[in-house]
């Protein structure tokens, strides 16, 4: 038997309007707790899956990484990098 996940990492909204903002094969598994990304603004240093489109744009729309079930603990693993960015010098 699996551990049971903690509720405060995990939320599936599926009666949202949007749900499921990105192609999945499991929508029941699908995390909206992140429902837009803390590390969009890491730009390239995210590790996800994106592309720059035209006007320099990052494009997350194959990326899973927030949705996914290792989402919660890489995000934690990340936010280190995030709260650097948003230190005053």
């Amino acid at each position: 038997m699996e551990p049971k996940r903690p509720n405060y990492m995990f939320i599936n909204h599926s009666k949202c309007e949007f749900f499921p903002c990105h192609e999945t094969e499991k929508p029941e598994d699908f995390n909206c707790l992140f429902c837009y990304c803390p590390l969009y603004a890491l730009g390239d240093r995210c590790g996800g899956n994106f592309v720059y489109i035209d006007g320099g744009i990052k494009d997350c729309s194959n990326c899973l990484i927030p949705h996914s079930e290792g989402g919660y603990a890489y995000i934690m693993k990340m936010f280190p990098k995030v709260a650097e960015l948003a230190k005053r010098d």
